[in-house]
């Protein structure tokens, strides 16, 4: 029998870099163009510049895509032309890139009038097509290769500096960036330690997007006339020249169209493949959970949630963050996980709701959630009938740009089949219960026009919509002041006595654990020190542990005087 210690690691180990087919089929077609850009001016020169041939063939078995109006062949000079143009494009990306980023970041560790005056130039000039810019540059510049590099150029450096500036936007007001400037780092150092790093996935994605669009333009620009001239070609050239010839003989337009094509899927493909890499939520980069060998330890006929077992470990430093954790929650019944921070309570719930981190492997013998086996494939729409969260801050966990009503009723319509109405319905339903105010009103309103109690109210509403078997919520009350956290608490027990939902309540805070949970787990450096069966007994005199007698010292009492005939009240 297998030691339980001993688990497979998620996914191959720690993820250092996440391959998809995608990504692979895409590399694989870049690698084929540019062999053909190195090779075919040396095997096809000739053939692609020679004067002699039969001119205006149609498809032979000499010339596959025929000749041109001077006897060339059209299959080589289509390949010969591969060279120009994907290089013309490589350079025209790399130069609006190395602008564009370069623009994007200094205008965020530029001095605040600076950089306004650098957002609204930047606003300005995404505000104009991309490709009437590089016509514009390249009729100022006038016709040839390099103007037209310059003009592709010009007119991408406002795509990378939006996103650049969006990016840094975040970074720069980070404390570890604050420092920096307060010790007195310079601003070169700053952008090439602290800003690029953590903007390079995404930079990624969009230079082999604009590397795709730049192949798009400089062949346009070409095939209008303002690109390549004779005896220069590129694919737009081929089209251009081709194209007088297209209702007579079309096959001599098919080669440079299919190269074009080509050529910018597989740069779509890369670009693609780098955004599902940089997901840590896609099914290429998730952590998977295992199952471990050994008897399961819990044995409980009545629990909804079964989890025996439990050990997390990070994938680089190899370090256990949850060891052999094990424990059940019955229907209708609240268990509380508390801890201080880093003692492993919020990895828990994330290998039980299926979520756990990039980086991390988790292991258990058993986890089942109402007869469904959480360690094997579980539909999405499983997922979504039997389990919903309620985060910690339900600020960050609103989309700021959709109205409650569209992001809120999303599970309901997409893994539920609800109409939108009827979903829309079951929501408002949901408003009401929890109190909200203007039930039908909200449905419209943004999250910034909600109070933090409202926002968090919105989403247990959303959470109890899909009238779950199970509800996790982390540290719901955190981000809210005492009073609001009352009122949540409040309706969370109501409502788990009312739909006889299991809870599983993540905390910090014993004081607000022992107001609202039947049993509580004591979690520290990863491991249960103590389980209490007997919240409302809970005192220094009744737990065991000196850690959880330390959690009880720090919760904050206050004796509140009252008349002869009650009771002291202890908060």
């Amino acid at each position: 029998m297998a030691d339980p210690t001993t688990a497979v690691r998620a996914a191959g180990g720690p993820r250092t870099f996440a391959w998809n087919p995608a990504l692979v089929i895409g590399l694989v077609m870049l690698g084929v163009i540019a062999i053909v850009a190195v090779a075919a001016p040396l095997a096809m020169g000739g053939q692609a510049t020679g004067i002699g041939g039969t001119p205006n063939l149609g498809s032979t078995p000499e010339h596959p895509l025929g000749t041109d109006t001077l006897g060339r062949d059209m299959l080589a000079r289509t390949l010969v032309a591969t060279q120009s143009t994907v290089l013309m494009a490589a350079i025209a990306t790399g130069l609006s890139a190395a602008a564009g980023i370069a623009f994007g970041v200094a205008v965020w560790l530029a001095p605040r009038r600076i950089r306004e005056i650098g957002l609204r130039a930047i606003e300005f000039a995404v505000s104009y097509p991309t490709m009437l810019v590089a016509i514009i540059v390249a009729a100022i510049l006038g016709q040839g290769v390099v103007q037209v590099v310059i003009a592709i150029a010009v007119a991408n450096i406002a795509g990378f500096a939006r996103l650049t500036a969006n990016l840094a936007a975040k970074i720069a007001s980070s404390e570890y960036v604050s420092t920096a400037r307060l010790m007195g780092v310079p601003a070169h150092r700053i952008a090439l330690r602290h800003v690029l790093p953590n903007m390079a996935e995404p930079t990624l994605i969009l230079i082999a997007g604009a590397f795709s669009g730049a192949l798009v333009e400089i062949s346009g620009l070409s095939f209008i006339g303002l690109g390549a001239q004779t005896p220069a070609f590129d694919w737009g050239t081929l089209l251009n020249d081709g194209l007088s010839k297209i209702a007579v003989n079309p096959v001599v337009i098919l080669g440079p169209a299919v190269a074009l094509t080509f050529t910018s899927l597989a740069a779509l493909l890369v670009g693609d493949g780098l955004a599902a890499a940089a997901n840590p939520r896609s099914n290429t980069t998730r952590a998977r959970l295992e199952r471990i060998e050994g008897e399961p330890a819990v044995q409980d006929a009545d629990a909804v949630l079964v989890a025996d077992g439990i050990t997390v470990r990070h994938g680089v430093t190899g370090r256990t963050l949850v060891d052999d954790v094990s424990f059940s929650i019955r229907r209708g019944e609240v268990l509380g996980i508390v801890g201080e921070s880093g003692s492993g309570k919020s990895v828990t719930a994330s290998v039980v709701g299926r979520l756990l981190g990039e980086g991390l492997s988790a292991s258990a013998r058993r986890l089942q959630l109402g007869g469904t086996d959480l360690l094997g494939r579980v539909p999405e729409r499983t997922l979504a009938e039997k389990m919903a969260f309620v985060y910690q801050d339900p600020g960050t966990a609103l989309n700021p740009a959709l109205i409650l009503g569209i992001q809120l009723s999303d599970v309901l319509r997409i893994r539920l089949r609800h109409s939108r109405r009827g979903a829309f319905g079951i929501l408002l339903a949901g408003f009401r219960a929890v109190k909200l105010t203007d039930p039908e009103g909200r449905l419209r309103q943004y999250p910034h026009q909600l109070s933090g109690g409202m926002k968090q109210r919105a989403m247990i509403a959303s959470a109890m919509s899909v009238k779950p078997e199970l509800l996790i919520a982390d540290e719901p009350t955190t981000a809210l002041d005492v009073t609001v956290q009352r009122e949540v608490l409040t309706l969370l027990k109501r409502l788990n006595e009312e739909s006889g939902t299991a809870v599983l309540f993540i905390s910090h805070d014993l004081g607000v654990v022992r107001a609202l949970c039947d049993r509580v787990l004591v979690m520290k450096d990863g491991r249960i020190v103590e389980r209490i069966d007997d919240v409302r007994s809970l005192s220094q005199e009744t737990v065991t542990h000196p850690y959880t007698k330390q959690l009880l010292a720090a919760t904050p009492v206050v004796s509140v005087p009252v008349a002869a005939d009650q009771d002291e009240v202890t908060a």
